[in-house]
């Protein structure tokens, strides 16, 4: 995802002069192609996210349009005074991109688990949070959000992600994209867990388990619409994201809970209690059934 990331911003940056990229002294064999191409507006601000929030506020209040860029927690939670009193109230044109969400730093331990970002980002005023599902829903993610006006927060995976849609689909922010139609469950996917929430409903296929796949990559403003049509039309909801509670499914339980809904809900992701070790993201997803069978049988429980 982050290559299809910065692949996107240069080729953005060529038509926009309006765009900057700020990072905290990392990125490297990334962010060198936009450092070379635009040196005049990349600044490297050092390891100091919270001067780095400033600075891309300051830029933003002066007609820029500014990504801030770090890894997992540090673009969020280091500076967080920053982004709600410098961007957010000031509703100022900065992107805020964190690379490594979820759990893709697995092996460097809790301090490395992006896993409260999207609960923190998603009440902050006029932030909008995305989280896309593959590296084409990067690219279209990164284009909708310099054309937005306002904050931004893209969370994106570390690398090697699968591409998972066949085609370029419609992306349109607070829109959920429909992978496969069902009418027997929904599986509501965000961020990097959208191949494995693929590969479960073609599983649950092959047992007559017709599994309605919806990719939610934009948590805020949550497409309500999609929910609602889940909860009439399918026999459950099932939300799954590399992610503590607080997240996707809280923002799904408040709509269901809002009109009354009382379709079977489950909500797969991360407990509370951070993880008290390290490892690979595909066996740290696999301890807390983040994974292809841990989805079957939360479906298959659900449908009895």
């Amino acid at each position: 995802m982050r290559t299809a990331f910065i692949e996107e911003l240069c080729d953005l940056a060529e038509q926009e002069e309006r765009i900057w990229l700020l990072c905290g002294d990392l990125g490297y064999s990334v962010l060198e192609r936009f450092r070379d191409r635009f040196p005049n507006r990349y600044v490297n601000v050092g390891v100091a996210e919270q001067n780095m929030t400033g600075m891309a506020a300051g830029l933003a209040m002066c007609g820029k349009i500014v990504f801030t860029y770090s890894i997992a927690n540090f673009p969020v939670l280091r500076c967080l005074e920053q982004i709600r009193n410098d961007v957010c109230y000031h509703r100022a044109n900065v992107k805020i991109v964190a690379v490594g969400g979820g759990l893709a730093y697995g092996a460097q331990g809790y301090t490395h688990h992006g896993v409260e970002d999207l609960a923190v980002m998603r009440v902050l005023p006029e932030m909008t949070v995305i989280a896309p599902g593959d590296p084409i829903e990067t690219r279209l993610a990164t284009r909708a959000i310099v054309r937005h006006e306002g904050p931004c927060y893209l969370r994106l995976g570390k690398a090697g992600e699968p591409t998972v849609h066949l085609a370029e689909p419609n992306f349109e922010i607070g829109k959920a994209i429909k992978l496969r139609e069902g009418n027997h469950i929904t599986l509501i996917s965000i961020g990097g867990m959208l191949a494995t929430v693929v590969k479960a409903a073609e599983r649950l296929a092959e047992d007559d388990i017709q599994a309605r796949v919806l990719s939610m990559h934009t948590l805020t403003p949550l497409d309500r619409e999609a929910v609602l049509a889940a909860a009439t039309e399918t026999g459950g909801i099932i939300t799954v994201e590399e992610h503590g509670v607080g997240g996707l499914a809280s923002a799904v339980a408040e709509v269901l809970a809002a009109e009354g809904c009382t379709v079977p809900f489950r909500a797969l992701h991360l407990p509370r209690k951070p993880a008290s070790h390290a490892g690979s993201q595909e066996a740290l997803r696999g301890v807390h059934g983040l994974s292809v069978e841990g989805i079957m049988t939360a479906a298959k429980a659900i449908l009895g």
